[in-house]
């Protein structure tokens, strides 16, 4: 499978393309942590009341505690320390919620901050890599064969070719081609390669498409 051109201008192209997805993937997720981490700074004012509601649950406990040992009023004296520490547990347990929701928000929000820009660039991208590979590939099989189909490659270039890449072939390609040419056929199926950014083989390597000719005699 080729994944670049043989030709370096169109390869060039193809790398930069590539490089630039990288990093563009790159930065986004950069971006991301430091939002990530910029929304999580909101976290502290709900690690603050955690703190300080566990602080007095903790010391309401002790002095519940000690007023217990109190002889005959030590229940009395104790329940309004066990009210004030069940309040400051539902306090403790506030600011922890409002952990969570901050640390929630700062991952969603760096999620969506990597998956929007990052995949509206790939879904560009990867539709003309493949398709760029498959081409590549077919042309490649086409031209490898022991007899090369170079006939398909010239057809696909009359088809398709911009009528400015045909207009610059040599005069009388058109009727050379229809004619079944040697030259002609190779000449078009090299505008065909050349539209990827590929090279035929040479034709003493994968052959030249078409039998040459018979001498006459």
């Amino acid at each position: 499978m080729r994944l670049y051109a043989s030709r370096p201008d169109h390869r060039l192209g193809q790398v930069l393309a590539d490089v630039g997805l990288l990093a563009w993937a790159v930065l986004w997720v950069v971006v991301a942590r430091v939002v990530h981490g910029a929304v999580l700074v909101l976290a502290e004012p709900g690690q603050a009341v955690e703190d300080l509601g566990s602080s007095v649950a903790d010391s309401m406990g002790s002095a519940a505690s000690a007023a217990q040992d109190v002889p005959v009023v030590g229940d009395e004296l104790s329940a309004p320390f066990d009210a004030l520490g069940t309040a400051a547990g539902s306090v403790s347990g506030a600011g922890q919620s409002a952990q969570d929701a901050v640390g929630t928000l700062a991952t969603v929000l760096a999620v969506v901050l990597v998956v929007l820009p990052v995949g509206w660039l790939l879904a560009r991208w990867l539709p003309w890599r493949v398709g760029w590979v498959r081409e590549a590939g077919a042309v490649s099989r086409l031209a490898g064969r022991a007899e090369p189909d170079l006939e398909l490659l010239a057809a696909r270039a009359v088809a398709t070719a911009p009528l400015p890449r045909l207009a610059a072939l040599p005069a009388g390609t058109g009727a050379a081609w229809r004619a079944g040419d040697p030259a002609a056929v190779r000449a078009l199926a090299a505008l065909e390669a050349g539209r990827l950014g590929l090279r035929l083989p040479a034709p003493d390597a994968a052959g030249s498409g078409a039998s040459t000719p018979p001498r006459s005699g």
